[in-house]
């Protein structure tokens, strides 16, 4: 683990490289992108063998949730980064004539970027593409519970960058503590609700802008018009994968009475056909990342009644994808995220039940939609307030650089993923310039007689 004074240098070093410009030119930025690219790809299987051991990963999963992601943005960014980057012309008032106005997209600085364990490379390497694409140099903390994967990074991101422009920091508790003391331009950090307040107090310290990618209990929603055997297919695939621990993953199923065995039948069917009957010896189903979040889990199960899987392997850190009934919003599996292969069903009967239960767990980083009404569709997208949705599928609205993705209030603030990564780690300047030829004597004393000209040029 690296000493703190080691810390205190390294800062001081990426201080003095940024303060020199050397990140500004926007084709220094560029060539930083393409070395990571080419550094992911010599990497990658270095980072499969790492997720693997710290979360049982098949190499298909590790590509399709992590590396193929953040090959698509770096190149993504690549493209578009020139025309991001230009200062973009805006309306000039008529107060301000003769002038002209703009915004100009300027780095923040030396930015502090920490990452969870549950999606270890793509959660960490996909914000410091953001990062560089502004132009900031950047301290990259790992989690320590996914170690594997943290030491693959450290070794990848020291063999392509020097430490003055991006590095890797490894450590516990401390270590994060001692970062976060620190001063920073910037802060971006994904991770839980608890931690998430801590490092929303220590950015009040020096008011540091921050962005925090949270969780919450996401709700997945069938309508009783839905097309229930592509449903529950894709509320398998969206619940199970990563064994669960995802933070837009579907938290808990709100199903209409009237078609919750068919979609509990469907949903039985497709478990057995992605993972076996055994979904614990699958060479396709992660693990639980450790011994601890295993008996939380464990625990969660104990309320309502198991009605598919429910089987644990202490050895393996396994627990089957498990479908919960008879759930009550007092149950414990209903007063925290889950984070794991659970998934409590909970019948409703109409639209305003729908947001009676969710009020429970307000704001919630995600909600999947599963309905052929349009009308359902609209009334719930327009009332229910999320960080974003899906419909029709689980998970997905992530997936590529064109919309934001974050959370709202308790399940994160800000957004990133393609351009918004980039103005994310960019402070937009606004700039006005004057011209001489006509100098506006309006504003300048004596006042008299001039303020109904002022009306009519502020009307």
């Amino acid at each position: 683990m690296i000493n703190k004074s080691k810390i205190l240098e390294i800062i001081n070093k990426q201080k003095e490289f940024f303060n020199n410009g050397n990140t500004l030119n926007i084709n220094f930025r560029l060539e930083q992108l393409k070395i990571l690219r080419k550094a992911v790809i010599e990497f990658q299987p270095q980072i499969f063998d790492a997720l693997d051991k710290d979360l049982n990963k098949s190499n298909f999963e590790s590509y399709e949730t992590e590396v193929g992601l953040i090959l698509d943005e770096i190149r993504f960014c690549i493209k578009h980064l020139k025309k991001w980057a230009k200062p973009k012309k805006v309306k000039t008032s008529l107060v301000n004539q003769p002038g002209k106005s703009s915004i100009y997209y300027e780095p923040y600085g030396i930015s502090l970027i920490i990452s969870p364990w549950n999606y270890p490379f793509q959660l960490l390497i996909s914000p410091l593409i953001g990062a560089i694409s502004a132009g900031n140099c950047t301290i990259l903390k790992p989690s320590e519970l996914a170690e594997n994967t943290s030491i693959i990074i450290k070794q990848m991101i020291s063999k392509i960058f020097n430490d003055e422009y991006i590095t890797v920091i490894e450590g516990g508790i401390e270590i994060n503590k001692f970062l976060l003391e620190q001063q920073w331009d910037f802060i971006f950090f994904t991770g839980s609700i608890q931690v998430g307040k801590i490092v929303m107090s220590a950015c009040s310290k020096y008011l540091t802008p921050f962005i925090l990618e949270l969780g919450g209990k996401n709700p997945t929603i069938v309508t009783n018009n839905a097309n229930l055997d592509i449903a529950a297919k894709k509320i398998t695939w969206g619940k199970f994968i990563n064994a669960g621990q995802t933070c837009n993953a579907p938290d808990y199923l709100l199903v209409h009475k009237s078609v919750k065995l068919k979609l509990i039948n469907y949903l039985k069917k497709y478990i057995t056909e992605f993972y076996g009957k055994n979904p614990l010896d699958s060479i396709d189903y992660p693990k639980i990342i450790n011994k601890n979040h295993f008996e939380r889990l464990s625990n969660l199960m104990k309320k309502g009644n198991i009605i598919f899987g429910g089987y644990l392997d202490q050895e393996k850190n396994k627990i089957s994808p498990t479908l919960l009934d008879n759930i009550t919003l007092n149950d414990p599996i209903m007063k925290e995220e889950i984070f794991g292969p659970l998934l409590p069903i909970i019948e409703f009967q109409n639209i305003e039940d729908i947001f009676n239960i969710i009020k429970n767990n307000p704001n919630p980083l995600c909600f999947y939609l599963f309905t052929n009404n349009k009308k359902i569709e609209k009334e719930i997208v327009k009332r229910l307030k999320a960080g974003g949705c899906t419909i029709n599928d689980t998970i997905m609205h992530i997936v590529g650089p064109y919309i934001p993705f974050g959370g709202i209030n308790t399940s994160g603030i800000g957004r990133y993923h393609g351009k918004a990564s980039f103005k994310a780690f960019s402070n937009q300047k606004g700039i006005l310039k004057k011209f001489n030829f006509f100098d506006n004597p309006l504003r300048y004393p004596p006042y008299k007689d001039k303020l109904k000209y002022l009306k009519w040029f502020l009307k």
